[in-house]
């Protein structure tokens, strides 16, 4: 990725106080749900059918040993492509190139899981996609903090939102009609993806700041990966909870398909999935419902921290609901408790995160070590919850266990907002 000085361009500072205009919520709405179908789907259904192809007699197995080095991969890409961003000057920005470079990177990426015959081979394939997707959503979230001001993060925040769960539902709905078509599965999103952020590209504005960037050094590099959260207490609590509630939400969603295999003894692979799908429906439906409602209010309010507490400690007491559940009837009903928190708690969060970072006017850094907080808990959510669905049972289907923790991971999530002080 080229790190070309053009300091003859001279635009307008990074931070923005304008209003940010309706076209550039209709590119980031569109960036935003072609990033995540191409990235989340494989990861809510289609690896889990994958894994089902590949390792019939243990899918849970090769599908906890593959996920985290993907997130592993994530959680070096994404800061350090935030940090490269911020610096980087070229005549078409400096976001720009690595929302198209990494966007390109995740549609093979995702043509290289489609055909992959064996575990080795889907493991480099998927830490290939969390790489190069994280690139672009690191530029993506730091032109987000660039084009839009403080007095609209919070309905901002709500677009992204409904873009990420509108997209989570569509690929669980493409994931029921193209269940006889894996490479398709996966193809498909990420022919969309390249499409959709190259339209954000052009809805967005990429100025470039004044300054020249200093010259790039080693420490400058490991500094992108820390953030001191003794010096920049709210924004180490922030970033705290969202580690929990990633890794509360990745406890259950990476098992959702085998959950309901398995514990509601669905067994057809069509069946399930379109129980899922429907299932999904509902959390998106209702996420929708509470995401467009709680943005707003919160930027009418001028609250963030009541709207994020307490959205996680709500899907928090979801996930113990699904573990008490006997039926699929139990299921929806759990799923739209949970949509409608997490819609509360992804319309604000990222209007919080943003409020409270150290250094506003290099968001790329600091909302790289952030995503840390996204990408480090999917890596050690398959394997922990392996842990409890292994406790008493041999073939790792104890999901009471699995979903008690998850609840409590996400219930201390809820409580690590009440210290942070710059906002309300």
């Amino acid at each position: 990725m080229p790190l070309i000085s053009n300091p003859a361009v001279r635009l307008n500072p990074p931070l923005t106080t304008a209003k940010a205009p309706r076209k550039y919520f209709v590119g980031i709405f569109l960036g935003q749900f072609g990033l995540i179908i191409a990235l989340l789907a494989p990861v809510m259904v289609s690896m889990q059918l994958k894994v089902q192809e590949l390792a019939p007699e243990n899918p849970a197995g090769l599908l906890g040993a593959v996920l985290p080095f993907g997130a592993l991969g994530a959680l070096f890409a994404n800061p350090l492509a935030g940090m490269l961003s911020d610096r980087t000057r070229t005549r078409w920005g400096r976001r720009r190139p690595w929302l198209l470079g990494g966007v390109i990177g995740l549609a093979l990426g995702l043509a290289f899981v489609a055909f992959a015959q064996d575990q080795l081979s889907l493991t480099v394939a998927w830490v290939l996609c969390q790489v190069a997707a994280n690139a672009t959503l690191a530029a993506m979230i730091a032109s987000f903090a660039d084009n839009v001001p403080e007095f609209q993060r919070g309905t901002g925040s709500s677009v992204i939102a409904i873009a990420q769960n509108a997209a989570i539902l569509a690929g669980t709905y493409l994931a029921a009609f193209l269940v006889g078509n894996l490479p398709m599965l996966f193809i498909a999103p990420g022919i969309l993806a390249v499409l959709l952020v190259l339209a954000y590209t052009f809805l967005m504005r990429d100025d470039l700041p004044e300054e020249k960037p200093a010259p790039l050094k080693l420490t400058t590099i490991l500094g992108s990966f820390w953030t001191n959260p003794i010096k920049n207490a709210d924004y180490g609590f922030a970033w705290w909870s969202r580690f929990l509630i990633v890794l509360a939400t990745f406890m259950f969603t990476t098992y959702r398909l085998l959950y309901m295999q398995q514990h509601l003894g669905i067994q057809d692979a069509g069946e399930a999935t379109a129980a899922v799908a429907l299932g999904v429906m509902f959390y998106t439906a209702a996420l929708l419902l509470s995401t467009t409602v709680s943005g707003w209010l919160s930027d009418k309010l001028g609250r963030r921290k009541i709207f994020v507490g307490g959205s996680t400690l709500i899907f928090g007491i979801g996930l113990v609901i699904l573990a008490q559940a006997q039926s699929v009837q139990t299921f929806y009903v759990a799923e739209v408790i949970m949509g409608l928190a997490y819609g509360v708690y992804t319309a604000v969060d990222q209007a919080l995160v943003i409020d409270v970072l150290p250094d506003p006017e290099h968001p790329g850094k600091d909302l790289g070590v952030l995503n840390i907080a996204n990408a480090l808990p999917q890596s050690i959510a398959p394997a922990l919850a392996l842990f409890f669905l292994g406790i008493g049972a041999a073939n790792n289907t104890n999901y009471t266990a699995m979903l008690w923790a998850a609840g409590l991971v996400a219930a201390a999530g809820a409580f690590m907002i009440i210290p942070i002080k710059r906002v309300r």
